[in-house]
């Protein structure tokens, strides 16, 4: 039983390494004067299972502090919303503008919804985005698509009256028939065009209005402007449409992203505008790195100047610890914000308290007497319940500063929340550290020297 759980440990030990590995680190190496060039990655996953493509970068995710990028507030116009619907409304629309800077191309977007005493804010964080106007212009766009027809009250009138003008009948069809939407180009023109494929419902409507309209123009408006009004040369029944007109190529995409993300059911106004550089983020990771790397070199100094061969078991076991912790931020993927590494770096001092106290209770029980198999076994059995007190109230702590739940008394803040991330995930991993690592090396190192 020992061996199994000796080399899952190892197996354990050698994923997380490949999960941990610098991101385009090159090494170069010559052999009989010819120069070889190797650059190393992390782990990747790109298979399919059952028709299935699973695809997985394991890579560490900055925040907007340590990246650069845009911090934006957009305001929510809530008058037209009844109370029971405004939960459900300010959700939708914070989704909506997540799946809008999804498909703008930004790197792991914060998106959340904040009160500030009668008004409802959405907060969005984008990472490492520089056309920072073409972003906020995408997010505040309300992109209500809907399908307009001729209405004709006086044939008289009709004749004198522009046939756009005429265009007034709503259809029942709108964005929410529309199943994905393309940016294409014309075969004949080239001009870029938006191809619209429609739910199944939105086919039948859609056949319906081109049946009815033949030989006349049928509207397409985006936000109350008819972007293009072509007219029916006969029924549609495949569930394909094209919106024409005078659009560029960043036009007709946007357009694009605005359809398949929805339409705002509120209108948003942006309120704050923060850009921050990147290169403050590269120099405060560099001095938090340098900060972590000297902290963590004076406690390991501490433990084997204190404990001896029990220090440098504890030593590895807080170096595995630091692995399996960077291996789990980069699986969830858990965003690095300053705060964030804070969190990481005060977790170190929570995984060796839990060696210190399992040593003492394990010297305590050598004092007595004991053989040290039996004081290892008594000392971590003695330790445990401390060691969970601890534990427990620093994860309770840190589950109310992450406030999972939106509480409006608790912080919503995403580096409050990406402080207490980090946190937990660090001192959950010194838990497992601290008891079933530290006491497997132990089994496996110390005894042999003795």
């Amino acid at each position: 039983m020992r061996i199994i759980k000796t080399i899952f440990l190892i197996f354990i030990s050698l994923l997380v390494i490949l999960i941990d590995l610098p991101e385009n680190y090159k090494i170069k190496i010559n052999i009989a004067k010819k120069n070889f060039e190797y650059t190393i990655n992390p782990l990747s996953l790109n298979f399919s299972i059952f028709g299935m493509l699973i695809r997985k970068d394991f890579k560490t995710k900055l925040g907007l502090d340590l990246k650069g990028g845009s911090h934006l507030v957009f305001e929510a116009d809530t008058k037209n919303i009844k109370a029971e619907d405004l939960t459900d409304a300010l959700n939708s629309s914070r989704d909506i503008i997540e799946k809008r800077v999804n498909f703008f191309g930004v790197s792991e977007p914060t998106v959340s919804t904040i009160k500030s005493g009668s008004k409802y804010r959405i907060s969005v964080d984008l990472p490492g985005i520089d056309k920072v106007d073409e972003a906020i212009a995408l997010i505040g766009k309300t992109a209500q698509l809907t399908f307009r027809e001729e209405e004709i009250i006086d044939p008289k009138i009709a004749t004198t009256t522009p046939v756009l003008d005429r265009l007034t009948k709503d259809t029942g069809l709108t964005g929410k028939h529309i199943k994905k939407a393309n940016i294409t180009f014309d075969s004949q023109s080239g001009k870029p065009q938006v191809a619209l494929v429609f739910s199944i419902e939105g086919s039948k409507i859609f056949a319906e209005v081109t049946k009815r309209n033949i030989g006349k123009p049928v509207a397409i408006v985006v936000d109350n402007f008819i972007v293009s009004a072509p007219v029916v040369q006969q029924e549609i029944i495949e569930g394909d449409a094209v919106i024409t007109g005078t659009f560029t190529v960043d036009e007709a995409k946007k357009l694009a992203i605005a359809i398949n993300s929805g339409a705002l059911p509120m209108t948003v106004q942006l309120v704050e505008q923060k850009n921050i550089g990147p290169s403050l983020g590269a120099l405060e990771v560099k001095k938090s790195v340098s900060a972590g790397m000297v902290g963590l070199l004076m406690v390991l100094v501490f433990m084997i100047g204190y404990y001896g061969k029990l220090g440098i078991i504890a030593s590895l076991a807080l170096i595995i610890y630091g692995l399996i912790s960077m291996a789990i931020f980069r699986i969830i993927p858990v965003v690095l914000t300053l705060p964030g590494v804070a969190g990481f770096i005060l977790s170190i001092g929570m995984a060796v308290d839990s060696n210190i106290l399992i040593f003492e209770r394990v010297k305590e029980e050598l004092r007595r007497g004991r053989d040290f198999e039996m004081a290892t076994r008594l000392g971590f059995g003695r330790a445990i319940d401390a060691i969970k007190d601890a534990n427990i109230t620093t994860l309770t702590v840190a589950f109310i500063l992450f406030n999972p739940l939106n509480w409006e008394f608790l912080p919503q803040f995403g580096m409050v929340r990406g402080f207490a991330l980090t946190l937990a995930i660090g001192v959950a991993t010194s838990l497992f550290t601290g008891i079933v690592i530290t006491k497997r090396l132990i089994d496996v190192f110390y005894k042999q020297s003795k």
